[in-house]
């Protein structure tokens, strides 16, 4: 399978410990295609289809759904943990994405 930056894909979360996002559930990978492409290993943010207006989490809709895609839970994982790629964001949610990744983790 090939896995490409700014897909949403159906990740396998658990096990998980304390307040880490949980279950099995879509994710975007953030992480650049040349470690996709190399590392058995992608990072990825996690979203939830019910959230609050945070900062960290940014609003989108796939498949009539509306959701979040939740940045304040980014995490590494193996590829294994991939069951199937659903979807790919919008050139506008990818903007919207960077901006808000920039503004929170780079001063």
């Amino acid at each position: 399978m090939e896995l490409t930056q700014y897909q949403i894909v159906l990740v396998n979360l658990d096990p998980t410990i304390g307040s880490e996002i949980k279950k099995t559930r879509a994710c975007v990978i953030i992480s650049p295609d040349e470690m996709n492409k190399y590392l058995q290993t992608v990072t990825i943010a996690p979203m939830t289809s019910q959230s609050k207006p945070y900062p960290t989490r940014i609003e989108v809709k796939h498949n009539s759904k509306k959701g979040w895609i939740v940045l304040d839970q980014i995490l590494t994982i193996d590829k294994q943990r991939i069951l199937k790629v659903l979807d790919k964001l919008t050139s506008k949610e990818i903007l919207k994405l960077k901006l808000t990744i920039k503004e929170t983790f780079v001063a």
